[in-house]
């Protein structure tokens, strides 16, 4: 059963928390981070790309960058603009994107529920991302970026949950993109002790986003548990910074691609040979969302398609069976020749937040066609992960994201 524990968080004081709050180190180049932190220096982009404290160039795995993260953290929480909980809490995190909203329990989960499973993946991860994150909560002594996890609704924690926003949120803002975020504290004993009774009851819960950060904290516990040899297994470095979400209130987008050539067919030759697999049927100059699983968007020399599989491609795998492995296996690798997307440089992809216009923009520049994927379903994502399988890359894309610096754990 899922272990799911308040713990002390260092989070930003009122008065900073607006200019802290920052999207995942992740979401940014090195350029962008630089411009980001140029701009506003409290943001806690300067602590999770610490190499924009430093001359451009500099090599961002260097021990420096590192040390440079701890020190800029201690000298944060020095100068007050972080501050400790008293006593292990939960907190709930509701971020508003639009009409909609997401509520998760902010807490730590077990490095063990992860390495036997119980938190369950659906992404491989890559040795250079995890050990860049390995380096960086080691040598800060913190994790920094929240594990973002979902778990099947419980009418339990649905009613607590309502329950506790009643109060007045400790923290209520509007980010520069738009999103609102607000965060309650839950401290009272009775509240704390339901919580973490009804995630005892839980058998299984999933890695939407952040499977590096979550590898990561595996290992950097892993290592501490061989430097403390009698440790008890209640040590903060045997836990991880989440938040979790019910998976009713979450919504992944779409993540969309876009090709920069068409294997030296011509449009009309390309189209016959996608036609053996989907029908295609014309959709004009309107840019064209596909309504459901199993279609696609497709724009080529000015006008938009729908391709829809014909049903001897559509599967029953899990994996096989989602809308990204179906274009892979009959189109972009047969037809273009991408055969794989995670090293091909013919191959880019575009977030579904960046909508449809961002698709039509880079085959009138640099790409040649461009696919518009119906969202994968948090059903499906739960499926792969139940089967112990992994999705294709860019499989999924989440909104709104995650912001750090909100909560920062200590592993001391």
């Amino acid at each position: 059963m899922a272990e799911i524990r308040p713990f002390r968080a260092y989070r930003p004081s009122l008065e900073y928390v607006e200019r802290i709050a920052a999207l995942p180190y992740d979401v940014y180049n090195r350029d962008e981070a630089r411009v980001v932190v140029q701009q506003n220096p409290y943001s806690f982009l300067a602590i999770d790309r610490a190499e924009t404290q430093f001359a451009p160039g500099t090599d961002i795995y260097a021990p420096q960058v590192y040390e440079k993260a701890r020190d800029m953290i201690q000298e944060q929480i020095a100068q007050g603009r972080f501050v400790q909980e008293e006593k292990p809490c939960y907190y709930l995190y509701e971020q508003t994107m639009g009409e909609r909203s997401q509520t998760g329990i902010v807490a730590c989960a077990s490095i063990d529920d992860y390495n036997n499973n119980l938190i369950k993946k659906h992404e491989l991860t890559r040795a250079d991302k995890e050990l860049d994150r390995i380096n960086h909560v080691d040598v800060c002594n913190m994790q920094t970026g929240p594990i973002f996890l979902a778990y099947r609704a419980k009418d339990s924690l649905r009613e607590l949950i309502a329950e506790a926003k009643n109060a007045p949120a400790l923290y209520d803002f509007v980010s520069d993109d738009g999103i609102r975020h607000r965060v309650w504290v839950v401290d009272e004993e009775e509240k704390i002790a339901r919580i973490h009774e009804i995630f005892g009851t839980i058998t299984a819960i999933y890695i939407a986003d952040g499977h590096h950060r979550c590898a990561s904290a595996l290992k950097v516990g892993q290592k501490r548990r061989a430097q403390y040899p009698d440790y008890t297994g209640e040590e903060e470095f045997n836990f991880f910074l989440s938040v979790l979400f019910p998976d009713e209130e979450l919504r992944i987008m779409d993540y969309n691609r876009v090709i920069r050539d068409l294997n030296g067919m011509t449009a009309q030759e390309f189209l016959e040979k996608v036609s053996v697999y989907f029908d295609v049927t014309e959709k004009g100059t309107d840019a064209y969302r596909p309504e459901r699983k199993g279609c696609f968007g497709m724009f080529l020399e000015g006008t938009w398609y729908c391709l829809t599989a014909k049903p001897e491609i559509v599967k029953d795998d899990p994996v096989a069976g989602l809308d990204v492995s179906i274009l892979q296996d009959y189109l972009l690798a047969p037809i273009l020749g991408i055969h794989d997307p995670k090293t091909d440089t013919r191959i880019d992809f575009a977030g579904g937040i960046r909508g449809l216009k961002e698709l039509e923009r880079r085959v009138n520049t640099d790409m040649k066609v461009a696919f518009a994927m119906h969202p994968t379903s948090i059903q499906e994502l739960f499926d792969v992960a139940d089967a112990s399988k992994l999705m294709p890359p860019k499989s999924t894309w989440f909104e709104p994201k995650l912001r750090s610096g909100l909560f920062l754990h200590d592993l001391s």
